[in-house]
C-alpha cells in the first residue's frame, strides 16, 4: 500500500514524499541533520534511484543510484570541475570525462575505482594533449570504451531537453556550473 507524508528523524533530518511498506518509495526529498545535504528524486523501497544530491558546499551529483551509492550514469559538479560518465558502487567507473569549467583542462577516458586507469586523453589548459594507453589497449577494450561513451552521450543528450548547445557530444560539450 502506497501513501505519502513527512518523517522527522531524531538527528534533525527529514523525509517528505511517498512511502510503501514503511520505506521511502516514489518521489521524495530527504535532508540531512541540520539541513546538511539534500537528495531530491525517485526512491525504491528505501533507496535512491534517480535524482540530485546537493552537499552543503554546493557540490552536486545528478544521476542514477543503486543500494545507496552512485551507480550507472551521472554528473558530479565539484567547484570548477565536473565529471560526466559512469559510476560503479559509488566510484567513477569504466568511462567518463572530467573537465574544468574555466580553462578547458580535461581527462576523457577509462576509470577504475574512482581513479584514471590510463586509457584516455588528457587535455591541458594550454591546449596541450597527451594520450595514454599503457602497452596499448586490447581491441575489445577500445570497442567497449566506444560503446560506453555512446551510452553516456545518449544519456546526456536526453537530459538536455532541447537545448542545442547541450546536444553536442560530451567530447565538445562546455560544462556549466550547477548541471
Amino acid at each position: 500500500m502506497s501513501s505519502g507524508g513527512r518523517f522527522n528523524f531524531d538527528d534533525g533530518g527529514s523525509y517528505c514524499g511517498g512511502w510503501q511498506d514503511g520505506k521511502a518509495h516514489g518521489h521524495g526529498i530527504c535532508t540531512g541533520p541540520k539541513g546538511q545535504g539534500e537528495y531530491t528524486g525517485s526512491w525504491c523501497h528505501g533507496f535512491e534511484v534517480l535524482g540530485v544530491y546537493t552537499w552543503p558546499s554546493g557540490n552536486t551529483y545528478q544521476g542514477t543510484w543503486a543500494q545507496g551509492k552512485r551507480h550507472g550514469i551521472g554528473v558530479e559538479s565539484k567547484g570548477k570541475w565536473a565529471y560526466r560518465g559512469e559510476w560503479t558502487h559509488g566510484f567513477k567507473g569504466r568511462y567518463g570525462v572530467r573537465e574544468c569549467t574555466g580553462n578547458g583542462a580535461k581527462y576523457e577516458g577509462t576509470w577504475s575505482n574512482g581513479l584514471q586507469d590510463g586509457y584516455g586523453t588528457e587535455t591541458y589548459s594550454d591546449g596541450g594533449v597527451a594520450n595514454s594507453s599503457p602497452q596499448g589497449p586490447p581491441t575489445g577494450q577500445v570497442l567497449g570504451m566506444s560503446l560506453i561513451q555512446h551510452r553516456v552521450e545518449k544519456w546526456w543528450r536526453k537530459r538536455s531537453d532541447g537545448d542545442d548547445a547541450n546536444k553536442k557530444s560530451l567530447r565538445y560539450h562546455t560544462c556549466v556550473a550547477g548541471i
